[in-house]
């Protein structure tokens, strides 16, 4: 008699405010939770205490800045799962607050429940945003690697417009809820066809899980164009990310979320990254692209460190279209 091989149980821990990032893990377990595949998938939605609005008050949205930067973790409401429960594959999905992962996958990474779920076990991340991912994804990794977690994948999926558009739509999708196209801009977020691609993840992971490859510490998303860097913003990455960091202590001392000092601190914060938006950006491009060629080693050094543990190269798109 042939024995069936245990089903392999995966957690895959989720937040997403406008639910673009729901969508994309939608795409990416679909041959997952197909009959035959194998796989028992647990979601977990995780659910700040209170809970974030969407859309954003304008005011509101510029408070969370200090805390979401500083990784401040809120009160998050229980877990449904067991944190004794033991999972083959954890997938953590986020989006990207202000350079950083949201405060809520920041609480749970912090958390005893959290980090018991992950210690230990192979975890793959997902992020669906505007185009800056890199420096949430750095601070990712430190959380991962302090829970004791084995971060072996990382999806990122962004938006396709081009910066300038999308400098424009995001905060109108964010502050409004509306994401149509107008005045000529494409529409807000990822692309359908992209997050529908995000399939082919799926797919790959159900094939390493069938051969116990998550038990060898290797990626399994190789080859599937899962995390390519853009250089040119690799620079702007780093340097906001430092300036976030000064401003975010600068709020916090100002006084806790709502402080009438604090919006005062906020207005000028308000006032100077638009400064640096409209004059510092568009002259650190110019200068970056003067450059290139003197640094372009460093450059590509740099851009194959952010892509990893899955890589850019797609050598194996057509195995799993």
């Amino acid at each position: 008699m042939s024995s069936v091989p245990p089903m392999k149980r995966i957690l895959v821990v989720e937040y997403s405010q406008t639910g673009q990032l729901t969508a994309v893990l939608d795409a990416l377990l679909a041959p997952l939770l197909e009959p035959g595949s194998g796989c028992l998938v647990h979601r977990e939605k995780l659910r700040p205490i209170p809970p974030y609005p969407f859309p954003w008050p304008f005011w509101q949205f510029l408070d969370a800045f200090p805390e979401t930067v500083a990784g401040v973790p809120p009160p998050l409401a229980p877990l449904a799962v067991d944190p004794g429960a033991a999972f083959d594959l954890v997938v953590v999905g986020y989006p990207v607050w202000f350079l950083s992962p949201p405060p809520p996958v920041t609480a749970f990474l912090h958390g005893d429940a959290g980090r018991a779920l992950v210690r230990g076990r192979p975890v793959v991340t997902v992020t669906a945003c505007r185009n800056m991912w890199l420096m949430a994804q750095e601070e990712m990794k430190r959380l991962l690697r302090e829970a004791g977690a084995h971060h072996c994948d990382h999806v990122a999926v962004v938006d396709q417009g081009n910066a300038f558009a999308t400098f424009i739509t995001t905060p109108r999708w964010l502050l409004s809820g509306r994401r149509n196209a107008f005045w000529g801009l494409p529409p807000a977020g990822v692309a359908a066809g992209e997050i529908r691609a995000c399939r082919r993840f799926g797919l790959a992971l159900a094939e390493a899980l069938r051969g116990d490859e998550e038990k060898r510490g290797a990626p399994l998303l190789r080859g599937l164009g899962a995390s390519p860097v853009d250089p040119r913003l690799i620079a702007s990455e780093t340097i906001g990310r430092r300036s976030f960091r000064v401003w975010a202590r600068i709020l916090r001392r100002a006084g806790p979320p709502g402080a009438p000092l604090r919006r005062v601190f906020l207005a000028f914060y308000l006032v100077f990254l638009l400064c640096v938006i409209i004059t510092v950006v568009p002259l650190s491009i110019l200068l970056k692209a003067a450059l290139r060629p003197l640094l372009r080693r460093k450059l590509d050094t740099l851009q194959a460190a952010f892509e990893q543990p899955s890589g850019a190269d797609r050598s194996r798109l057509a195995r799993f279209q």
